[in-house]
């Protein structure tokens, strides 16, 4: 294992894209990062590479996408209906089970050698949590956890009417991370009526836009979770 740690993060904001595009790109980088971890097995301290991480902002066209542990059934939409509402169906390589993507949610991917941070993925997973919540908490939304369950939630204390506000999946090889969360911030939520979202049948759903009673710009979003992102992780965070 490389010795030296890099703390530098780079920014990547890719706009819309298509999901499979995105996936793919987050694959290409998970493994460069992998073989410079690989090489350095077998270099001296001295010559070894710093590892590069990164974190991906996007959006994606909609699709539904099912995790590793997800049950198909949990799509109530067949081929026809989803070309129909111009959605996507993927199964995929992380965590959890099917949640929706589309226009209006932040979505973030931390390409991460956890190597350079810490090698804990629950403590990744709950920082994660945090910086949502933390963003949350700056515009007057009290958001948190629920015991068992992935994710950010409003009504988490009482939960008269819990409702998941940012979904989370990810996945690790060799203490790097891919995939990561998805927050409802001007989501058309229409689209989760389709699915049983992360197999959660007795939870609603809601975006920052629903509870708020306005429309948030992304990007003002964006730039107050790097922020957070880069204080509970200790990040230099370096624009791409």
């Amino acid at each position: 294992m490389n010795t030296r740690c890099n703390k530098q993060v780079q920014i990547q904001e890719l706009g819309l894209i298509d999901y499979r595009q995105g996936w793919e790109y987050q694959e290409r980088l998970l493994a460069d990062i992998v073989a410079t971890k690989i090489a350095n097995r077998n270099l001296p301290a001295t010559e070894q590479q710093l590892t590069t991480n990164y974190l991906l902002f996007c959006e994606h066209p909609p699709v539904y996408t099912l995790g590793k542990s997800g049950k198909e059934e949990n799509l109530l939409a067949d081929g026809a209906f989803l070309d129909a509402i111009g959605a996507t169906y993927y199964k995929i390589n992380r965590g959890g089970d099917i949640t929706y993507h589309g226009p209006g949610q932040l979505v973030g991917y931390p390409i991460l050698d956890l190597d350079n941070f810490f090698t804990d993925i629950h403590r990744y997973m709950r920082l994660l949590e945090e910086a949502v919540i933390r963003t949350l908490a700056g515009y007057g939304l009290d958001a948190g956890r629920i015991e068992g369950l992935t994710g950010v939630w409003l009504d988490h204390r009482e939960q008269r009417h819990p409702r998941k506000i940012c979904a989370m999946g990810v996945k690790a090889s060799r203490w790097v991370t891919m995939h990561g969360f998805a927050l409802n911030v001007n989501t058309d939520l229409s689209y989760f009526n389709h699915i049983v979202p992360c197999g959660i049948a007795d939870k609603a759903v809601t975006s920052m836009h629903l509870e708020l009673g306005r429309a948030v710009p992304l990007a003002e979003v964006s730039g107050r979770l790097r922020g957070h992102l880069a204080e509970l992780f200790d990040m230099e965070l370096v624009e791409h």
